[in-house]
């Protein structure tokens, strides 16, 4: 049974679902004050916002960031309180070691960790309609490379079997050229057609203006493994055609996300001063600003910032015993975006390869090589994101000690 709730403060927690969301409300000495379900449509949380707004509740703990539970809490005018999952695992052996997990529980769990921690936890802070809809786009078209890339190896293997002949023809198997040859001549019977002139021709009347002549192209068709012809033939270029047509499909979403997120980053406050990165380019520098967002106080150092990217080490010690090792705890994306762009700054900034080098000369693996690119980087983009200014590499400290050197 409920214990007799008392007077004070009231907090919140929302153990958060696609189906049903399970609510629970303590006071300030940790007795429940109501427990109850909200299902996951628009007039229930609504009416969950007004419910604990009456139980003069005034901040809500929850597991994620974003969502339609979290924009209408927001809109109801509460406080909200992200308590990562991880966070939330280990406030629940507070109340038992069993580690057992049930959504009503967990509901409890988290308002009881803003009770008794909430002075430690600051409230979220929504970034910008514009940062949050750059966000959307970005990370659709990170999706659709991936199934992109998944297609494309699909579509590879399939021609190891089939038509073997079309693997290294063209620069790329997925480019557009390589799709157009592969829609015209798909299996071994239709290719053996041709001849070098009749290639020339096909190569002119697409516009085709690679580096190899017909000549070349010829002779690596020649040369290759001679493939399926027949019945099996046939079958392997059906596959080829429909896989084909699903790389130009998405090719094609990919070119229209593209252009969206070229004109939201060129209207985005920020947008400039990530593409003043070097290679950062549009949608590099869109992947950062988004991930990032446009809230500064939730990064009030390049420290926090770097330890949300995880790209600080993470260090633990006990009596004697010092160790330092990899932080798994972050942010996954923004970590991705940001070792991603380190990675690549490498080739145009020689600050950030000199960095590179000198890691590995100490013996750190490529992978622990580019998070030390990033933890230098996190300093720069730290400040210009902070000051409002783009990347200037003429007043960059390391540059110029660089240079001086």
């Amino acid at each position: 049974m409920d214990a007799r709730p008392s007077a004070g403060p009231r907090h919140a927690g929302v153990d958060w679902s696609w189906d049903r969301q399970a609510v629970c409300v303590i006071d300030d000495d940790g007795a429940i004050v109501e427990r109850f379900e909200v299902e996951h449509r628009a007039r229930a949380l609504i009416a969950m916002g007004d419910r604990l707004l009456r139980w003069d509740v005034r901040r809500v703990a929850i597991e994620r960031p974003d969502g339609p539970v979290v924009r209408s809490l927001l809109e109801a005018g509460l406080e909200v309180v992200v308590i990562s999952p991880r966070q939330v695992r280990a406030y629940r052996l507070r109340h038992g070691t069993a580690g057992n997990k049930d959504d009503r529980f967990d509901s409890y769990v988290l308002a009881d960790a803003l009770r008794t921690d909430g002075h430690r936890m600051g409230s979220l802070v929504p970034d910008r309609e514009d940062t949050r809809a750059l966000r959307a786009l970005v990370r659709a078209r990170k999706d659709l490379i991936g199934h992109r890339i998944a297609f494309a190896n699909q579509l590879l293997a399939n021609l190891q079997h089939g038509f073997p002949g079309a693997i290294g023809l063209f620069a790329q198997l997925d480019s557009p050229i390589s799709l157009t040859f592969l829609e015209r001549f798909p299996t071994v019977d239709k290719v053996s057609w041709l001849s070098e002139r009749r290639l020339e021709a096909w190569l002119r009347s697409v516009g085709y203006a690679g580096r190899r002549s017909s000549t070349e192209l010829m002779g690596h068709l020649r040369e290759a493994p001679e493939g399926l012809r027949g019945e099996v033939g046939r079958g392997h270029g059906i596959v080829t055609v429909q896989l084909v047509g699903s790389l130009r499909e998405i090719r094609a979403r990919i070119e229209e996300l593209d252009h969206r997120i070229a004109e939201a980053l060129a209207l985005h406050p920020d947008g400039e001063i990530f593409r003043s990165l070097p290679r950062a380019g549009v949608n590099r520098a869109a992947l950062l600003l988004a991930e990032m967002g446009d809230c500064r106080g939730r990064y009030p150092d390049e420290s926090a910032l770097a330890a949300a990217a995880g790209v600080a080490p993470s260090t633990r010690a006990s009596g004697k015993r010092r160790s330092v090792s990899f932080r798994r705890g972050c942010d996954k994306q923004l970590r991705a975006a940001l070792v991603d762009f380190a990675q690549d700054s490498v080739q145009a900034s020689a600050w950030a390869r000199d960095i590179y080098d000198r890691a590995r000369a100490r013996g750190c693996r490529h992978p622990h090589a580019v998070r030390v690119v990033a933890r230098a980087w996190v300093r720069v983009i730290w400040r210009c994101w902070t000051d409002g200014v783009p990347y200037d590499p003429s007043v960059h400290g390391g540059v110029i000690r660089l240079a001086a050197a």
